[in-house]
């Protein structure tokens, strides 16, 4: 089968789509081909209803034809006006697959894969704990080789620390960031294990030079994000990972490894409805709590909700056929 993958291509918005193909692919033959929607500056922000394919930018129109997919997997506001229209372009051969919550024209996909926490009903959706994601115990096996070298040596227990950054729910001011940072070194200077440490796009760089500061003296790896993002292989060598709350991709994903999971606190900017309900399914679960500055170990089952999306979607593929 064909898999399109469909995003404005920012990481966090395509892995969703792509750890859904991907998971497809665990299951059965498919071919995966990604794509990017970028509508052209004059229409970007303008409401899904209204935009037609001679706004996007080039090469960009998907519904030209005349090859369309057997599955539509799309993430992202800028793909909404595009998988509400696939279907007639195809003449329903393609399977149309909407992650989040589109909050436009619900009804219009076969399938919205939303997270838990946002509560989206309908015959359509499928509710699953956190995002889809690519995060899978044999991807983070086939990433270790190529770190092995900067990995190996650092003392155990490892603790891969995933910082997030600015958003409309959080904020990591410079002093958030420095307390984080000094209590994050101590814990593990204590426990005289090492570090693995990532940020992400929307860590402010202020917080960013003074959390690299703090945590240099400590053992370990701080990714400054030159050469190839060695995520994958910082969470398959960790004992331990630490998320901020801010990102409901990063909390799953560490939730998929089986391996303690501690959440660190932001700074909120308004009350948090959805992001309490998810950090509390993931705590009900028994993959994470609130860091309080210490490393106990625990196990859960590690969470498989890609998977079992991917089987919902093929399952619908085959009663179409």
């Amino acid at each position: 089968m064909s898999v399109w993958v469909v995003s404005d291509g920012r990481r966090g918005i395509e892995n969703q789509s792509l750890g859904l193909a991907e998971a497809l692919a665990d299951l059965t033959p498919v071919t995966i081909t990604r794509h990017i929607v970028r509508w052209k500056p004059a229409f970007d922000r303008w409401p899904s209803a209204l935009k037609q394919p001679w706004m996007l930018a080039e090469g960009g129109d998907l519904l030209a034809g005349p090859d369309f997919p057997d599955i539509w997997i799309a993430t992202g506001r800028a793909t909404l006006p595009l998988s509400v229209r696939i279907k007639a372009a195809s003449k329903d051969r393609t399977l149309v697959v909407q992650t989040q919550d589109p909050r436009w024209k619900n009804r219009a996909y076969d399938l919205i894969v939303a997270p838990k926490h946002d509560q989206v009903s309908g015959p359509n959706v499928l509710s699953i704990l956190g995002s889809p994601h690519r995060i899978t115990p044999a991807r983070l096996r086939a990433a270790a080789p190529q770190f092995a070298d900067r990995i190996a040596p650092l003392p155990h227990p490892r603790v891969a620390v995933m910082i997030g950054g600015t958003s409309k729910a959080f904020d990591l001011t410079p002093e958030h960031a420095a307390t984080l940072a000094d209590v994050i070194a101590d814990t593990v200077e204590e426990a005289g294990g090492s570090l693995l440490v990532t940020f992400s796009r929307r860590t402010p760089l202020i917080a960013q030079t003074l959390m690299m500061q703090r945590l240099k003296p400590v053992k370990g790896w701080i990714w400054d994000g030159a050469g190839d993002n060695p995520l994958f292989a910082m969470l398959d060598a960790a004992d331990h990972i630490l998320v901020t709350e801010d990102s409901a991709n990063m909390a799953t994903e560490a939730a998929s490894t089986g391996k303690p999971v501690h959440i660190l606190p932001m700074v909120p900017l308004k009350p948090q409805t959805k992001f309490a309900r998810l950090h509390q399914e993931l705590q009900d679960h028994g993959a994470t709590r609130p860091f309080d500055g210490t490393l106990p170990h625990w196990t859960y089952e590690p969470l498989s909700e890609t998977h079992r999306a991917a089987r919902v979607i093929l399952a619908k593929r085959a009663n179409r056929s």
